[in-house]
């Protein structure tokens, strides 16, 4: 019995001594674990500079033309003539479209030829009248005759006048809605035409910076279609109220289009000049790290490990991005004059965590950059 008692006692002495083991080698692996330090991250840095940038707004604007209209029949008619080619130059009264008047000209020439007889009626009754033959109430039922076929005349000369089409102001056609022959009925359109020189842009500017845009301002205007060639314009009207679903103002520049290459309806870049320039800290916007609960990049520094032992590290600071240029995010706080910040890599970084510079390739830094696909 007592033989028994000993093997089960040192059985369980084995056993709490194999754990007692187990569990020290897991100690002492996860404090080696705790100790770990991950090799340094390699990032590129920027020294940031404050510089002066032009207190400018970008913005999207539409092309709207000076003088535009679809040009429409005034009144009902068969198309008998057409003058005019699509996509052409017209001068203000050219004649765009002919309406066949074969039937008023018939009138017309019935209409006068009563208006010959009353005129003659009229004279006959003047002579009498004037020799007391006649009553004044004949006089001046003649007199109303005359005026009346003269008045007939002149309407048939306006109705025939009105189906011949012209164009209202000069500038450039769009494509053919008629055909030679087809019927139209009052209002249907023929034909757009737009003045493209000079030309308007609109663009949206918010409430808060309305102010900053007075009439008189300028602006200057690109656009991907036509590349390379910057237009610039000045502020000629600004709506009197605010849009109650984008609280912007709408404000319209007029600029010079003479070769035609800015179109109405076409979006362009507008930038808007706010006033004077004002200093800011750029970086590349590489840099800024976006998160919903604020901005931030990531300053080098020298920093301390637990164990007292300095290293090349990281220090997250929160900033105030103000506007962007390019490839360039301005810098309104946060930041001082000489701070060495990570320009590339900040998504695999941390506070605190080691960095490694590596300065020979640098992400695009251009105010104006100028893409090849574009």
């Amino acid at each position: 019995m007592a033989k028994r008692l000993f093997l089960v006692l040192g059985v369980m002495a084995v056993l709490l001594t194999a754990l007692g083991f187990i569990k020290f080698k897991q100690f002492e692996t996860a404090v080696q674990a705790a100790a770990f330090q991950p090799p340094p991250e390699a990032v590129t840095t920027v020294v940031v500079q404050r510089e002066q940038w032009p207190s400018t707004m970008s913005v999207i604007g539409t092309m709207e033309a000076v003088h535009g209209v679809t040009i429409s029949a005034d009144l009902p008619g068969t198309v008998a003539r057409i003058d005019f080619d699509s996509g052409k130059t017209v001068q203000a009264g050219d004649v765009l479209v002919e309406l066949d008047t074969r039937q008023e000209r018939a009138q017309l020439a019935s209409l006068e030829a009563q208006r010959d007889l009353a005129k003659i009626n009229f004279d006959r009754m003047q002579k009498l009248v004037n020799a007391g033959v006649i009553s004044r109430m004949d006089f001046d039922q003649a007199t109303a005759q005359q005026r009346s076929t003269e008045a007939n005349v002149a309407e048939t000369r306006a109705t025939i006048e009105r189906k011949t089409i012209r164009a209202p102001f000069t500038g450039i056609l769009g494509i053919r809605k008629v055909n030679l022959g087809q019927y139209l009925s009052a209002g249907s359109g023929i034909v757009s035409l737009q003045s493209l020189n000079p030309i308007y842009v609109n663009v949206g500017v918010p409430q808060q910076a309305a102010g900053q845009v007075p009439v008189g301002s300028k602006l200057r205007i690109t656009t991907e279609n036509v590349a390379g060639r910057v237009f610039t314009g000045s502020v000629t009207a600004i709506d009197s109220v605010i849009d109650e679903g984008t609280r912007n103002v709408q404000v319209q520049a007029t600029l010079s289009n003479p070769g035609g290459e800015l179109r109405p309806g076409m979006f362009v870049q507008v930038e808007v000049a706010l006033g004077a320039s004002r200093p800011v800290i750029s970086l590349p916007a590489s840099a800024i790290s976006y998160a919903p609960y604020g901005d931030s990049v990531y300053v080098v520094t020298d920093l301390k490990d637990a164990k007292g032992n300095s290293y090349r590290g990281v220090r997250q600071q929160f900033v105030k991005v103000e506007r962007s240029r390019g490839d360039q995010v301005g810098i309104g706080s946060g930041l001082n004059p000489g701070d060495e910040v990570v320009s590339s890599g900040v998504f695999k970084l941390r506070n605190g965590a080691a960095v490694q510079v590596n300065n020979k390739v640098q992400p695009e830094n251009n105010p104006a950059p100028k893409p090849e696909d574009s």
